[in-house]
């Protein structure tokens, strides 16, 4: 690397600089207050932990993310923490182990060694919620409206919320009786909507007639909320925890149609994100203007059973800087301007001082300096008046 390439950083990796690093550390306080309003517990994982506890129960797709090292005190391999729900629920499981429902939140760098998507980020903040100790109706709807009440406080406007049930899945690749490498393949297909794929596999590899038929039509199943009636008769013949999948769906979705109603659902029961890592509902929030989804989550329950402690669990997570990218207003930065060659003059101390215990940002002037108020962000200045006294003036902003 040459002299001039030293200040490069490596590819999705980036900085933060004013102002918006402002505006995202505004909005991590207001979020992390809404979640602390419903009872979830600020926590602080470690940035590193061995890879033992950290990718337990995640599947493949969070090892391949994480940057692994070598704890030089043990030998031990470590890893950079990639996803942080994964060490929430090792705190729920080992290091908390309260009774009842647990309810924790979070908001932390993470390091991936890849992005998610083409333009996304290998250093996202992580924002997010898990509710512990319970499994029903009541914490999965719990879990989603404090998602979307996140994204309402956090600037959006139109929300269309995704929702899906990888049990579904579950129970009827169970009656194909596929070998691993079939079920891989037909995975493969079901999760890039292959639907040609899809039926020339299942016509090949499942002997069942009305397994075949039932997975084929479970591809196809997305759309609003009629979706799930056809469901119950497209897929009637399939195992009773389908039935259970569904009609948890359906009650899921009518509580958060009756609190947030301008909230579009929508339904895709073949959503197989996650699906080594999710054991029940998964769902994913999306604002238009923006083809990917900024807050996603699911259930995800027995996770702990490694830590000798298994329970039911559910919870969100999104990007903050991917928040504060899309649904902050770019405010311009406002200040005071406090001017140089007065460092001794008292009162000015003094209304320095009373103006910043208000919240005020005040810049002071240093000697020589070549850089104007307005160019250091202050639309006003302090000015000496006759009777010796500092008021706050408007700068004139002369285009």
């Amino acid at each position: 690397m040459t002299i001039a390439d030293r200040w490069l950083l490596p590819d999705g990796m980036e900085e933060v600089l004013p102002p918006q690093a402002r505006q995202i550390e505004e909005l991590r306080r207001e979020l992390l207050d809404l979640f602390h309003s419903w009872g979830y517990d600020l926590v602080f994982p470690p940035p590193a932990e061995y890879l033992e506890s950290l990718l337990t129960g995640s599947g493949n797709d969070l090892d391949l993310q994480t940057f692994k090292v070598t704890d030089q005190m043990t030998g031990r391999m470590m890893g950079i923490a990639a996803d942080i729900t994964p060490q929430v629920a090792r705190m729920d499981a080992h290091s908390m182990k309260r009774q009842g429902a647990a309810r924790f939140c979070y908001c932390a760098n993470v390091l991936r060694t890849k992005a998610g998507s083409m333009l996304g980020s290998r250093s996202p903040m992580q924002l997010g919620a898990e509710l512990f100790g319970h499994e029903g109706l009541e914490s999965d709807s719990e879990i989603l409206g404090l998602m979307i009440s996140a994204l309402i406080a956090a600037g959006a406007g139109k929300i269309y919320l995704d929702m899906g049930h990888v049990g579904i899945y579950r129970a009827l690749i169970r009656e194909a009786h596929l070998s691993s490498d079939q079920e891989k393949t037909l995975f493969d297909a079901i999760l890039h909507k292959a639907y040609g794929e899809i039926d020339q596999i299942v016509a090949r590899d499942i002997a069942n007639e009305s397994v075949r038929g039932m997975i084929s039509r479970l591809a196809r199943l997305n759309g609003g909320a009629d979706i799930l009636a056809q469901a119950q008769i497209e897929l009637a013949d399939a195992p009773a925890s389908v039935k259970e999948a569904l009609t948890s769906l359906e009650q899921t979705a009518n509580v958060i149609k009756n609190q947030y109603p301008n909230v579009e659902i929508n339904f895709d029961l073949a959503e197989l994100r996650g699906y080594n890592y999710h054991t029940g509902m998964v769902f994913a929030a999306y604002i238009p203007g923006y083809s990917h989804a900024v807050a996603q989550g699911g259930r995800y329950d027995e996770t702990g059973k490694v830590f000798g402690r298994a329970r039911p669990a559910t919870g969100f997570s999104a990007d903050l800087k991917i928040l504060a990218k899309l649904l902050q207003k770019n405010d311009p930065v406002s200040g005071v301007y406090a001017p140089a060659g007065y460092s001794d003059d008292q009162e000015l101390l003094s209304t320095i001082r009373a103006l910043r215990s208000e919240g005020t940002r005040v810049v002071s002037g240093l000697p020589d300096q070549n850089v104007s108020a307005l160019e250091m962000g202050c639309d006003s200045e302090l000015v000496l008046k006759d009777d010796g006294q500092w008021v706050v003036e408007p700068i004139n902003r002369i285009f």
